[in-house]
């Protein structure tokens, strides 16, 4: 066995030729270009603002202390999480920080009383203050010096913190109050991100190629976990995972791989940087992701797990219909990346093309919300952000999954309206949804708006002003105020990749084509792609809306020109599974769930021999698990019918390159833990 890193053998150990360097070096420049590098200015602001916010933890600590009647000696201390610890971040980017506190300092109370008080009578210096208590991890945002802060909170059972506290290590979680969740996944904020560059071969291209992944995530609308995408712990553990395999690879190979794997990977099978934990070294028994005891694991449809103990799915918000909408970009940047291999017209700068979100479709949703003055908008609006989610998943039940909802990650405010902000959501057809000539389907959503605009209202803070309205718009009538500079294009982008395609398919809603107006009788549609001829109708959409112009139904038209982008629902093998057969114990579990798909022989290309645990011949012999089935995956409708696990199906050969390769260096640089802590910035290529 050589190195390994993570689960599985390297797929391929070759080191980088002049073509990678060059191709690598063109990448940093597009990332300086997008201002994907801090400068030292702004570290050092954030290194004054980390120093004022651990005096103001420290100050309040000492309150609640003499508060309730302990000593003097008392103690809190600030951490750093996120891409500012990982080393990735970039000007704008939030500062994630952990507050660790004694067990006298509770979260209700004291965090979100006496230290939220703090914050707000420092009118000099922070602004934008909004407490989310009711947070999958509770957090307190705001703005100190100018800086977006994000505050979690974790109560440890000790009476004084240390000064030399370690998150890092295990131990600390013993000091966790029973049934203390919420601090456990604060807790691992810091953890999970100390694991992530002990676990990766080299972290100058693992930061350079994480980069390039969050400007591409932010670029095509795919960066933000609160709406159902991925944030950056997220796409760090993503990127982590290709790094594994490819060692040796320069960040240009690190890229084009990340596409090619993740746009064939079978989900839900889930993403692991190490083994699974399932029990820590202190017999401390904290609950670790497995869909196997826990039954709410099973309706994860993307599950990433953290590597630190205990295990938890990162990913938990994503839905269906955002997964599909991630599976295409995958496949997107896929081809974009053959294509540039292949010498054919495309670069870096069509895989990092904006996604045209209000051409893509022909009908939206859109969330309207105001409030009665600032303060009390961005409480409502923090509120509304994190209930987002939930319509979406009340269409998807609605509509038995038939119909994809694209959410837009960020708001857009209409000037002219104080306290206004508005969320835009694109609506279509999935896909996949099986279609008969003549047949009609109708989705009505009333039932889904009503039912989330009552759960938004039940808002425990709810003042007057404060409201929510939702309705349908067309393409057409999008307002102005969401285009840059107030003015709406004249006509859509033509030169991007997709357009550009022979098939003239449009990103990854496809291209449904829709009428200018709800006709009367036997309506039709043209398809432009077909010259302008006649179809019949095959799809009603009915959704309430909140406004008289939009009454009346939406009805959908399938474009008989759009292909199939996406296969989001195909049999999947997973990891886990409720009940497994013919295995002994857990760890012939795990063993054998290592084993990947076989590919056939005539498959592998001239580098088979260095394509191990995922595409390998020498696997011919795997015993892989009996088959299984528990009934329907509650997230896709599919069922669990196969061996434990089928890993994704590799067909990897390296880019061939006229220029000779680079002389050969040591092949691993394992980082040393104790030298990361300041998450001093590497520069890649």
């Amino acid at each position: 066995m050589g190195f390994r890193f993570g689960l599985t053998e390297p797929i391929s150990l070759a080191f980088p030729t002049h073509y990678d360097v060059e191709k690598s070096n063109q990448l940093g420049l597009i990332l300086r270009d997008h201002g994907g590098y801090g400068t030292g200015q702004e570290r050092a602001l954030r290194e004054e603002v980390l120093g004022i916010l651990d005096d103001v933890v420290k100050i309040w600590v000492n309150n609640v202390s003499r508060a309730k009647g302990f000593s003097e000696e008392s103690n809190a201390r600030v951490f750093t999480f996120g891409s500012f610890r990982l080393g990735v971040h970039g000007p704008g980017a939030d500062l994630d920080t952990l507050c660790v506190g004694p067990v006298y300092a509770t979260r209700e109370d004291d965090f979100f009383g006496e230290l939220y008080r703090m914050l707000d009578g420092m009118t000099d210096q922070v602004t934008e203050l909004n407490a989310v208590p009711d947070a999958h991890v509770p957090v307190i945002k705001f703005k100190l010096n100018g800086v977006s802060v994000d505050l979690v909170y974790a109560r440890l059972s000790l009476s004084v913190v240390p000064d030399d506290l370690d998150v890092s290590n295990d131990s600390i979680l013993s000091c966790v109050c029973a049934h203390d969740e919420q601090s456990i996944r604060s807790l691992n904020g810091c953890r999970v991100t100390d694991q992530i560059l002990g676990l990766v071969p080299n972290i100058r291209t693992f930061r350079t190629t994480l980069r390039c992944i969050r400007l591409w995530a932010k670029r095509r609308g795919l960066y933000s976990n609160v709406v159902g995408f991925l944030g950056g712990i997220n796409w760090a553990l993503l990127v982590a995972r290709i790094c594994q395999l490819y060692p040796n690879a320069l960040p240009n190979l690190l890229v084009s791989r990340f596409f090619r794997i993740y746009s064939e990977w079978r989900w839900p099978n889930p993403i692991l940087l190490c083994d699974i934990k399932l029990e820590g070294p202190l017999f401390l028994g904290r609950q670790v992701w497995d869909p196997r005891i826990n039954p709410r694991d099973r309706y994860h449809v993307m599950p990433i797990i953290t590597p630190a103990y205990p295990c938890m799915n990162s990913s938990y918000n994503v839905s269906s219909s955002t997964l599909c909408i991630m599976s295409g970009e995958f496949k997107r940047g896929n081809e974009i990346c053959k294509a540039m291999e292949a010498g054919e017209e495309a670069d870096w700068h069509t895989l990092f093309e904006s996604y045209p979100f209000f051409e893509a479709y022909k009908n939206y949703l859109q969330i309207d919300i105001r409030a009665g003055d600032a303060d009390d908008f961005r409480k409502w609006k923090g509120w509304v952000e994190s209930r987002l989610r939930q319509l979406i998943l009340k269409i998807e039940k609605q509509t038995c999954g038939m119909l994809q909802c694209h959410p837009h990650p960020g708001d857009f405010s209409d000037k002219s309206l104080p306290s206004h902000s508005s969320y835009f959501m694109g609506l279509q057809r999935k896909q996949q949804a099986p279609v008969n000539e003549g047949e009609q389907f109708q989705f009505d959503l009333r039932g889904c708006v009503d039912e989330f605009k009552r759960a938004v209202n039940e808002y425990v803070s709810k003042k007057i002003g404060m409201e929510i309205c939702v309705s349908h718009v067309k393409q057409r009538d999008i307002p102005n105020f969401v285009f840059p500079g107030g003015l709406r294009p004249s006509r859509p982008s033509k030169g991007t990749w997709e357009r550009r395609q022979p098939s003239n398919q449009f990103g990854v809603s496809g291209n449904i084509a829709q009428p200018d107006r709800l006709c009367k009788g036997k309506p039709t549609v043209l398809n432009g792609a077909c010259g302008g001829q006649k179809r019949k109708r095959v799809e009603d959409v009915n959704v309430e809306t909140d406004s008289a112009r939009c009454a009346k139904s939406i009805r959908l038209y399938q474009n008989g020109q759009a292909e199939s982008l996406l296969r989001c629902n195909p049999p999947i093998n997973t990891l886990f599974a409720a009940t497994v057969a013919n295995a002994s114990s857990f760890k012939e579990a795990e063993q054998l769930a290592r084993e990947p798909y076989v590919l056939p022989e005539d498959e592998l290309k001239k580098d088979r021999h260095l394509v191990h645990d995922f595409a390998a011949g020498n696997m011919k012999d795997s015993h892989l698990m009996g088959s299984v089935n528990n009934g329907p995956n509650p997230s896709t409708g599919c069922s669990y019918n196969g061996s434990l696990e089928e890993l994704l199906r590799v067909k990897d050969m390296l880019s061939s390159s006229p220029f000779e390769p680079v002389a050969r260096r040591k092949p691993f640089n394992r980082p040393k833990l104790t030298s990361l802590a300041s998450g001093r910035l590497i520069q890649g290529y």
